[in-house]
């Protein structure tokens, strides 16, 4: 990218101007009226927004002078015979700084991803764009930028920073969770401006502390507390740092707090959440120039399309995540990638496309760990494999190669991990007991009981109450009433 000049820190943003045109299309419906149709739109064209009151006023006062791609499919879906100029907007490359492409002459990210399977239909679900905002060596942020300011995607982002906020203000309100912040909380008594060492040190103990945390009991008692420390993570941004190496460390390290919680909420079912979350993450790693942190936000996207039933979504998010670590010389990363894809095509009942992306996988993963491996992987090892394989048949309905799987998941599991093992159990069972071995299903289905004391995951929890009710018709066989009683003895959900 080429670099803008750069203005002097004190410079002021151009003023908005009111986008009278856009206004005047929305007529004498009210802001929230127009949001949801905006939202009806979208969906006839099988497109994602996340359309308010707030986003129509911000467009209309000319916050936003040009729209992301997802939003202009759908304004355009809208006002058929229409100009994004004509709704009041300026062409892209005008608020962009950089020749970007119109939404006409953008490239499909099919064509320029060699990880794209050919025999996905044309006109497919996009929801994310390849091409844009990958990494390039040369293409970092400039904060100098005022263009970026205007920016659909930078808005993103700025949005995400806690307006006013300073690194003590930060520090202490990470205390919480109990994140061993002491040593930024003694920097923020020094009264610090700007986040330096410290903080960024802290904030790269909290996303360990809520890995670990998860990895032993699961997400559902952490998601509330968690969101404090996410918060503290943006203000932290917002203050600034002194130096550039810090200021990189507090990107990343709020970015994969972000993920981190939205996999809380993920996994605890608030699905709208850990969106929300993802893409929190996402737009950091965009705003930074991080490829690593935008390979792991789609990673955690994709998985998160999937479990919310839309897996075309789930193969696209995969496959930008593949495009944005292909340079990061991870073979092992390449190939959980290689996995989530192949839990979008399994959600499509795409058998070819699935087993293409598995084989994929495991050839990947056959390479070995390397230094490049990144830390959040530490989950990935051949349990992992097994499990997310059994995850794909059982999607395809060979429950028989899916019990087969998680079994070995099962046994491969490190008992550290307390929730994966949970996880893998319960598939187990309910493999099992579609397949036919409901006494095999009951067994595994205690022992998945036996560790709810330690784990707390609604995502474990719905996979028994769907074996529950596969195994109803056979409570005659043995262990399986005993279940039964068990699980319909389990304190319901809030």
């Amino acid at each position: 990218m080429a670099s803008s000049p750069m203005t002097s820190s004190s410079q002021s943003p151009r003023p908005a101007r009111p986008n009278l045109a856009f206004r005047r299309l929305r007529g004498q419906r009210s802001p929230g009226e127009f949001a949801a149709a905006v939202r009806r739109a979208a969906r006839e064209i099988e497109e994602q927004v996340s359309c308010d009151a707030r986003y129509i006023g911000r467009v209309e006062a000319g916050e936003i002078r040009c729209p992301n791609y997802a939003y202009e499919r759908v304004f355009l879906h809208m006002f058929p015979g229409r100009t994004l100029t004509d709704l009041g907007f300026v062409p892209r490359s005008a608020v962009r700084g950089r020749g970007a492409r119109t939404f006409e002459e953008a490239p499909d990210p099919r064509t320029t991803s060699p990880m794209y399977a050919p025999h996905e239909t044309d006109g497919a679900y996009e929801p994310y764009d390849t091409t844009y905002g990958t990494y390039e060596p040369n293409d970092r942020y400039d904060p100098h930028e005022i263009d970026d300011q205007n920016h659909e995607e930078s808005d993103v982002q700025r949005r995400a920073f806690m307006s006013g906020g300073t690194a003590t203000m930060a520090a202490a309100s990470m205390g919480p969770i109990g994140l061993a912040f002491s040593g930024a909380a003694a920097a923020a008594d020094r009264s610090v401006r700007r986040a330096g060492e410290a903080e960024a040190g802290a904030l790269e103990e909290a996303v360990r502390k809520i890995r670990l945390l998860d990895d032993r009991h699961g997400a559902d008692g952490l998601y509330r507390r968690a969101s404090a420390p996410l918060r503290a993570a943006y203000a932290l941004l917002d203050a600034g740092a002194a130096r550039q190496a810090t200021a990189e460390r507090l990107h990343t390290g709020a970015g994969e707090l972000a993920i981190s919680v939205g996999w809380l909420a993920h996994d605890s079912g608030r699905f709208e959440d850990a969106r929300s979350h993802y893409a929190e993450a996402l737009a950091t790693a965009r705003v930074a120039g991080d490829p690593a942190l935008e390979a792991h936000a789609f990673c955690n996207t994709s998985f998160l399309a999937r479990d919310a039933g839309r897996p075309r979504e789930a193969v696209r998010a995969a496959q930008a995540a593949q495009f944005a670590a292909r340079p990061l010389g991870s073979a092992r990363l390449l190939s959980l990638l290689s996995l989530r894809e192949a839990g979008g095509w399994a959600g499509l009942a795409d058998r070819r496309g699935c087993e293409q992306a598995l084989t994929r996988a495991q050839a990947l993963y056959g390479r070995g760990p390397c230094d490049a491996d990144p830390e959040w992987m530490s989950f990935y090892g051949d349990a992992e494999l097994a499990g997310l394989e059994a995850q794909c048949w059982s999607t395809l309905g060979d429950w028989s190669r899916a019990a087969h799987q998680a079994r070995r998941a099962t046994r491969l599991q490190d008992p550290h991990f307390t929730r994966n093992l949970a996880l893998y159990t319960a598939e187990l069972a309910d493999d099992l007991a579609r397949a036919g071995h409901p006494d095999e299903a009951a067994a595994a289905g205690l022992r998945v009981l036996d560790l709810l004391d330690e784990v707390q995951s609604s995502r474990v929890q719905t996979m028994l109450a769907g074996t529950a009710r596969v195994l109803l018709p056979h409570r005659r066989a043995s262990g399986v009433s005993d279940f039964l009683e068990r699980h319909g003895a389990l304190p319901r959900p809030a």
